[in-house]
């Protein structure tokens, strides 16, 4: 049996660890640098990839679903489109299959969103990230001390509240912290990894990775979330996202357990040959031959499709996506209006200590950010948020004191194929802060504050619309406005 302990800091025998990285750390910065500058297409390209590969590698280390190879290659080279996935390539519904690999998605995006933004890493976004990559997750089995387990409902967001005791083949338990100290443990890591800047990011990454599993602090997910937290350090590091591979599952959980008992190195070269790899191939492969060399090995699995898309028309498809421009028109519409806006909120609210709006989408790099709330309110409607063609949408953020409302305005395309149509549909947060500005609590249902969508095409003119829009977001508004200041 394991017996939990307080976790320990990075200690000096650890610190002596050699990897022997940090010249290809260097050499690796400034090629990226150059590539920056040369060939920014490819170097997103290949990072997109990279990310999606660890999307799906992640969830079949937890055995949450089995994918074969020759998808996994479709999906890693292509997107997370459902019709890549026959019903014969996985051990869940297609349509689950890519829900739980877009969160996972998501979950890395918005990791790369806190470096890129300089957030720090707090319990708040170690919250916001479980509750992004386990959206599509509901319940989970609940364990106690003599190893009895039960379906529970899934608490996405918030640290455990029952234990989550392992039993081994050997019928012996794995203990992890006890729900009443997770909170004090996890305050622990975090103080600790803010001093640990200087020390080499691998082996920094090992530690956050091995001392969060030890804590367990939420109900399931873990696993998820202590890769996320791995690719959070080395990303601030400027280095690469490592992707542990289905292949590597024995040696890198075996790794894991000598590490509880005391012996991190094999847990931090493993990490180290993960991301030499990456690096390697970052630095030598032709990004365009190796993606062609992906559309290769998913031959397979792509066949079935060719008789598809060969019935695309190039040009039919250039006419439909005309409707982007009337979203982006529409987009810059809700910026002007929702800036009045603030003018005339200032006059009336007191206190308003953050007044921003921003416009956001596929173009700016954050096309990404509410895709559930979108798609879940399209799903209830028996309607399909098309993310794989370009979103869009304009945010609204308003403070006062500890109240804070968030207003999203989204247009996204509707339809499994592209179909040359968009609809706007807005969106509300209320926030509460306590009074050291974390967050009290983080409510991750919006309500929808459009009763009826506004509906769009790649035939609209945008001066038919503009007024009716208007209308659409006044109404909206009011609707978030009023629910804002019953709270305040």
């Amino acid at each position: 049996m394991y017996t939990w302990k307080p976790i320990s800091p990075l200690s000096d025998a650890e610190r002596s660890i050699d990897l022997s990285m940090r010249p290809l750390y260097d050499s690796w910065r400034t090629q990226k640098e150059r590539l920056k500058v040369d060939s920014p297409m490819r170097l997103d390209e290949f990072n997109q990839r990279l990310v999606r590969r660890l999307s799906v590698e992640t969830g079949i280390l937890e055995r949450i679903y089995d994918l074969d190879r020759g998808t996994t290659e479709a999906l890693v080279a292509n997107g997370f489109r459902e019709e890549l996935v026959s019903r014969s390539s996985t051990d869940i519904e297609p349509a689950r299959l890519i829900d739980i690999l877009r969160d996972q998605e998501s979950g890395i995006q918005l990791v790369m969103d806190c470096v890129a933004g300089n957030r720090k890493l707090t319990k708040s976004v170690m919250h916001e990230l479980h509750t992004t990559l386990l959206r599509h997750q509901e319940t989970t089995t609940a364990i106690d001390q003599f190893g009895t387990r039960r379906e529970i409902p899934l608490r996405k967001g918030r640290f455990k509240e029952h234990p989550n005791n392992p039993k081994r083949p050997d019928n012996t338990i794995h203990e992890y912290c006890p729900p009443i100290h997770v909170e004090a443990e996890v305050d622990n890591l975090l103080n600790w990894l803010d001093q640990y800047e200087s020390d080499d990011p691998i082996l920094v990454a090992a530690w956050v990775h091995h001392r969060f599993t030890q804590i367990h602090p939420y109900q399931d997910g873990n696993g998820r979330l202590a890769r996320a937290l791995t690719t959070l350090v080395l990303l601030r590091a400027d280095l690469l996202p490592l992707v542990v591979d289905r292949d590597l599952r024995v040696a890198y959980i075996d790794s894991l357990e000598r590490a509880d008992g005391g012996n991190l190195e094999d847990l931090a070269k493993i990490f180290a040959r993960l991301e030499r790899s990456a690096i390697l191939q970052a630095l030598s492969v032709d990004v365009d031959t190796d993606i062609s060399q992906q559309h290769s090995l998913a031959s397979a699995v792509l066949q079935s499709l060719k008789n598809k898309f060969e019935k695309r028309r190039v040009e039919k498809d250039k006419e439909l996506r005309h409707v982007n421009e009337v979203a982006i028109a529409l987009r810059s519409h809700a910026v002007q209006l929702l800036n009045a806006t603030i003018q005339e909120l200032k006059g009336v609210i007191p206190h308003i200590t953050e007044a921003q709006v921003i416009e956001g989408g596929t173009d700016k790099g954050s096309g990404h950010w509410y895709r559930y709330e979108v798609g879940q309110s399209a799903s209830n409607a028996k309607k399909y948020a098309n993310f794989t063609e370009n979103h869009y949408f304009t945010r609204l953020a308003i403070r006062s004191e500890r109240e804070r409302l968030i207003f999203v305005i989204s247009l996204h395309h509707v339809g499994r194929e592209l179909s040359g149509v968009m609809e706007a549909t807005a969106f509300a947060q209320l926030q509460s802060f306590e009074q050291s500005d974390e967050w009290k609590q983080i409510s991750h249902d919006f309500s929808l504050c459009s009763p009826e969508p506004f509906v769009f095409t790649y035939e609209t003119k945008l001066e038919a619309v503009t007024d009716l829009f208007a209308k659409l977001l006044d109404v909206a508004l009011a609707v978030a406005v009023k629910e804002f200041g019953d709270r305040l």
